[in-house]
């Protein structure tokens, strides 16, 4: 890979060697990312996980905990990735009786030299496979779909807002 080629991206040397990014000069700057995500389920095993009925529990808060839990691992799951101090996690949903779809947004919040759309994204993507794994015993053909930042902001590329997100 010439230098040219990587010079856009800063997980790579000059050489084309990957490297974690050395932020010991960046600012300490207040970051928030929101990532969103989708999954999509039969009608009976989404009445059973919007009435709180499915066999394995309360699934949605289940996978809410998965989700900040995951959100707190990303250094270990992703190699490249710094280990933070995350100050927030939040996951959201909004349920689609229409669709039998649930939307998840994951919002990850820290005081630090880094972003966390990583952080927010792997919150989105645990979240949607907590869900799954809860109620695979009813539906096997849930589909999680459409995973991707929606906002961020702080740092030194400043605000980012995906022009399809209408901030759920």
């Amino acid at each position: 890979m010439a230098e040219k080629d990587t010079a856009e991206f800063t997980h790579f040397d000059s050489h084309g060697n990957a490297r974690m990014v050395d932020v010991s000069e960046k600012s300490e700057t207040v970051r928030v990312a929101d990532a969103g995500g989708n999954i999509k389920m039969s009608a009976k095993a989404y009445e059973l996980v919007k009435s709180g009925s499915m066999a394995k529990g309360d699934v949605l808060g289940i996978a809410r905990v998965a989700g900040i839990m995951a959100a707190k691992k990303v250094d270990e799951l992703i190699p490249l990735a710094h280990p933070l101090m995350i100050t927030k996690v939040d996951i959201s949903y909004v349920l689609h009786d229409e669709d039998s779809s649930i939307d998840i947004v994951a919002t990850v919040g820290i005081t630090g030299k880094t972003g966390v759309e990583m952080e927010a994204l792997t919150a989105v993507s645990i979240t949607a496979l907590t869900i799954y794994d809860m109620c695979k015993a009813v539906d096997k053909s849930m589909i999680i779909s459409n995973i991707r930042l929606l906002k961020k902001t702080g740092g030194k590329s400043g605000t980012f807002i995906r022009e399809t997100y209408n901030g759920y």
